[in-house]
């Protein structure tokens, strides 16, 4: 395999081929790991995962922080010819044992961290963990002799899987080909102009898409990507000044968190070249405050769902920009060249300012693991396929496209895509809940959650341990509120609207 095939670990290639004694990461722990070693290591561990079945591997778990097994263990997985699945240890067991079952993974690799949580996940499945100590259940893979070269693959292979929360109480596997990849990069490619200078965050863990344009983007320049500890954000301008970053990419929360920590004061991020935001909505306050503080960057707010293939549109800020905001909130700009788009009312039809967004394009996922999953998320029109993302847009006369809100109960809170009838149905599996509501409402941080339910009240402390053994922390309520019935419109459906307004006042 070369650097200049249409597969996604290409691009790491290619910036082994450019940067071969460079620096391809620095770890949390300070540790600087080059591309040949990366390299040398994803081929040693590929040699070993392929010992687990006698076929090709059709997918296996990559079950690890933000350690170096994460990483290696990514292109090692991608190296077999493989799907890789990122998954986060901290993840709920019983979550993470429908993703290893709904995935089919033929085996896992874990750090430390994902050898601890498969001991509570109870799946059966073949372990390779390099670096860490004793299993504490499963089998451990050895052996294998190292690849002289990544397997090949061709474009229509899945490259990764990814879960989203899914309406039916179970995540949603969202499978991403080479080819869907390859044309997202090849747009990222034209649009900057990273070169093997450039140092990036990488905020993201491996399971939120977004952490693919850290590291490939990063490697396809021969750049360094740097993953970012928690502990950075209480001084984020040490942090970048110390690491030299050049690319910074998170959640827009992540401005709320370093203004709180005093990080954005003028000029604090002066090194910073690209600033990108992604996960949920922008504020303009918040882009013109993280400007300030890094006045030499290039800021941009790109927008996307898993199934379109990390982000789909982008919006560059300008003098202009302000102009251009809705609700004190920047645009997402304009869909990725070779997508079509249409603007879809309730009733189906289509318009020209403003409705739900559809999408259709080749870095559209073909469909869900589960294919059941796709009915109401998909569209047939024109004798093609469309995605429908379920947030409201308005279009300007410039082409300019302006997010407005969810339509249907999936909101993001801190850059997680929630879907509130998950967090519905597993307040409802509680012993002492009857029936439960979710709603959402602003806070100067972003969204939060608050539950509405009925049944016999209860300690809120109890419901939220119960909800911690199946959703994963950032999907928790932030108030639990109980009443005797709840509100119904003319109708006679649960009035949500009345539910909303009541969350944004005290209980």
């Amino acid at each position: 395999m070369t650097f200049d095939e249409p597969v996604l670990h290409s691009r790491f290639l290619r910036g082994l081929a450019q940067a071969p004694g460079g620096t391809a990461l620095h770890l949390e722990d300070g540790r600087t790991v080059g591309y040949e070693e990366l390299h040398e290591l994803a081929l040693a561990w590929a040699g070993t995962l392929l010992t687990a079945s006698d076929a090709p591997p059709g997918a296996i778990g990559v079950l690890a922080d933000k350690t170096l097994e994460s990483y290696a263990g990514l292109l090692a997985v991608l190296y077999t010819g493989a799907t890789a699945v990122p998954l986060h240890p901290e993840f709920p067991a019983q979550r993470t044992r429908r993703m290893l079952e709904a995935s089919g993974v033929s085996a896992v690799l874990a750090d430390a961290a994902g050898v601890a949580a498969l001991a509570q996940v109870g799946v059966d499945v073949p372990v390779l963990a390099p670096l860490a100590g004793e299993l504490l259940t499963g089998r451990r893979l050895t052996g294998g002799r190292p690849l002289d070269a990544p397997l090949p693959v061709s474009p229509k292979d899945l490259a990764y899987v990814l879960f989203t929360s899914g309406s039916t109480g179970r995540p949603k596997g969202v499978p991403i080909t080479h080819a869907n990849a390859d044309h997202y990069f090849s747009i990222l490619e034209q649009r900057y102009d990273f070169t093997g200078d450039d140092r990036f965050s990488q905020s993201f863990d491996l399971n939120f898409d977004c952490a693919m344009f850290d590291l490939f983007c990063a490697w396809g320049a021969g750049a360094q990507a740097h993953p970012v500890p928690g502990a950075a954000y209480r001084d984020l301008p040490a942090f970048v000044a110390d690491r030299g970053l050049t690319v910074w990419f998170s959640t827009p929360s992540a401005i709320t968190l370093v203004r709180r920590m005093g990080g954005l004061s003028a000029n604090s991020m002066p090194g910073l070249r690209w600033s990108f935001f992604a996960g949920e909505a922008l504020r303009a306050a918040d882009a013109q405050d993280w400007l300030a503080a890094a006045p030499a960057s290039t800021l941009e707010n790109i927008y996307g769902p898993t199934e379109l293939t990390v982000t789909i549109t982008g919006h560059r800020w300008t003098e202009a920009t302000p102009s251009l905001c809705l609700n004190g909130l920047v645009p997402i700009g304009e869909v990725h060249e070779g997508h079509d788009y249409v603007l879809v009312a309730e009733d189906g039809s289509h318009v020209d300012t403003e409705g739900e967004l559809c999408i259709t394009g080749p870095q559209m996922t073909a469909g869900y693991l589960d294919r059941s999953d796709d009915e109401g998320r998909f569209l047939l029109f024109d004798d093609r396929r469309w995605y429908r993302t379920g947030d409201r847009v308005r279009k300007h006369p410039d082409g300019t496209l302006v997010y407005l809100g969810r339509l249907d109960s999936q909101v993001q809170l801190a850059g997680w895509r929630v879907e509130l009838a998950e967090v519905e149905h597993a307040l409802r599996n509680c012993e002492e809940v009857r029936d439960a509501v979710a709603v959402t409402r602003p806070t100067d941080t972003g969204l939060e959650l608050v539950v509405y339910y009925t049944g016999t009240p209860t300690p809120s402390r109890l419901l939220s341990k119960e909800l911690r053994d199946v959703l994963p922390k950032g999907m928790l309520p932030r108030e639990y509120r109980h009443v005797d019935d709840f509100p119904l419109n003319s109708n006679r459906k649960v009035d949500r609207g009345a539910l909303t307004r009541m969350a944004a006042e005290p209980a």
